[in-house]
């Protein structure tokens, strides 16, 4: 499986305010070069937004699905991905701290990538976890007000990582 954790220095509240802009999971999610909300509900049950990926002159459209929400705490996706199928993404945040612990589960779930799901595709989710997840505290750091964190301003990063 491939599931990867983080410690945002923000609060759940702040690390939310990113998930449920639509616009912003091409800032942060890997591969992504854009994405809008396809109706105004993101980020409700069954509320959809499309994605864009591009690789030199190609191009590919998606679309991403919230299958549950539990605002600030769970935010679950159904990602579609054309022929390859869907993938789940489960996306929670814990309070820790005056930070948060995010948690990324993801897994190919229908299609060609859940019959062919294995060791070698689970290194290459967790390849892009590792980058995906840095990216999302940036956002955050960028899109949040400046809250006096631990420690003076020099000694802060925005965003220490836990492992995985």
């Amino acid at each position: 499986m491939a599931i990867r954790h983080q410690v945002i220095e923000h609060p759940p509240e702040a690390v939310w305010a990113v998930l449920e802009d639509p616009e912003l999971f091409g800032e942060w999610v890997v591969g992504t070069s854009a994405s809008w909300a396809l109706d105004e509900r993101w980020p409700q049950i069954d509320a959809a937004l499309a994605y864009s990926v591009r690789l030199g002159p190609w191009s590919y459209e998606g679309r991403t699905v919230v299958r549950r929400t539990e605002p600030p705490r769970w935010l679950e996706l159904e990602a579609e991905s054309g022929r390859l199928g869907t993938a789940r993404i489960a996306i929670e945040m814990r309070p820790w701290g005056g930070h948060t612990l995010v948690i990324v589960d993801e897994h190919p779930l229908r299609g060609l990538g859940g019959v062919l799901h294995a060791a070698p595709l689970d290194l290459l989710i967790q390849l892009r976890h590792r980058s995906m997840l840095p990216r999302l505290a940036r956002t955050v750091e960028r899109t949040s007000p400046k809250a006096d964190t631990a420690g003076p301003p020099e000694k802060r990063s925005p965003a220490t990582q836990v492992g995985g």
